[in-house]
């Protein structure tokens, strides 16, 4: 089967599934306190998931995000989680794993392990107890962290994301990469997207730290090495000598990242974006629902990756915000 090109002859390998808007936690910038849910009935089953992801596999995607929401929080999770790991067995895939906030991986990580993730990403933006409540709304530091350790101990690699936020984590900096450096686990800062129904307020604005400032905090204290380290993805790594860590950078606002895309998003309802800071997507959902068989799937998947565009349009340069998003991060996908 032809594998799946764009426009610019970048090879879609990656795609990261959305399989639930829902989350135990209502981080301030990702979702509103009082989020009003998707009706079930819109949300793809988790056999849909399979089939929809299924696709993708077979047209050459070779790595499998799993996201939310929280993506743990969906009932019969693991089951979707093994339907893919077939995938994996027969060397399709090369890759399943998940982004999470950490709220239940003491129940889901041996099971996740033994199903062949490798894998794990942790959102996780403060290692201070109020603080953490506090941008989380909902949750409990302790349980999250407690939910890492559970994962360290099944063989997952952890990775930590912090979003970088001006007035909240700047003087936690050292702090959480020195933790992370005790634990062994890597770390990439993320700047703050625009995104979600609050955007008119400012609230992003008056969050956005650029990286460009964090890194050269980093770099009163440390020498940072630049790694060739590519996945096609947005971050830019840099090895700390002092401390042999690998850090990644993700800046959607002052580096444009769009020139090595690989990925594409889908969402819990089965519309596909192809790019994180575009509105255009395609409906995936209903070709899946019209027909028990894949040709028409195949063929609205094939006429999406020919609309990717070339890059986003995020843009914080003139103190107002440009190329921002309405739809939440738990509805994309984070």
């Amino acid at each position: 089967m032809m594998p799946l090109v764009d426009p610019f002859a970048r090879a879609i390998s990656y795609l990261r599934v959305s399989v639930t808007d829902r989350c135990d936690f209502r981080c301030s910038y990702c979702m509103s306190e009082h989020m009003t849910f998707l009706p079930k009935a819109e949300l793809l089953s988790l056999e849909e998931l399979d089939r929809l992801c299924t696709a993708f596999v077979r047209m050459g995607v070779q790595k499998l995000r799993i996201t939310g929401g929280e993506p743990l929080v969906r009932k019969g999770i693991l089951t979707f989680f093994e339907a893919m790991s077939r995938h994996l067995q027969s060397g399709a895939l090369q890759e399943l794993t998940l982004t999470t906030n950490g709220s239940q991986l003491a129940k889901f990580a041996e099971p996740l392990a033994a199903l062949g993730v490798r894998r794990v990403n942790v959102s996780l933006d403060t290692l201070d107890p109020t603080k953490f409540t506090e941008i989380t709304r909902w949750g409990r530091l302790q349980q999250v962290l407690d939910g890492i350790s559970a994962a360290k101990a099944a063989g997952l690699r952890v990775k930590i994301n912090a979003v970088a936020l001006k007035g909240f984590n700047e003087d936690e900096v050292f702090s959480l990469l020195d933790w992370c450096a005790r634990e062994d686990h890597d770390m990439t800062f993320i700047e703050v997207m625009p995104m979600g129904d609050d955007m008119g307020t400012g609230l992003r604005l008056d969050q956005y730290w650029p990286l460009k400032d964090l890194r050269a905090r980093l770099t009163d204290r440390f020498t940072l090495t630049e790694l060739p380290d590519r996945t096609g993805g947005p971050a830019r790594y840099v090895r700390i000598d002092q401390t042999g860590q690998k850090l990644g950078f993700i800046t959607p606002l002052t580096h444009n990242f769009c020139e090595s895309c690989n990925r594409v998003r889908l969402t819990c309802t089965g519309q596909l974006y192809m790019c994180l800071g575009q509105e255009d997507m395609a409906d995936l959902r209903s070709p899946l629902r019209a027909s028990p068989d894949d040709a028409a799937l195949e063929t609205a998947i094939r006429a999406a990756i020919a609309r990717k565009p070339k890059g986003h349009d995020f843009d914080y340069s003139r103190q107002d915000v440009r190329g921002q998003m309405t739809r939440h991060m738990s509805h994309t996908g984070g």
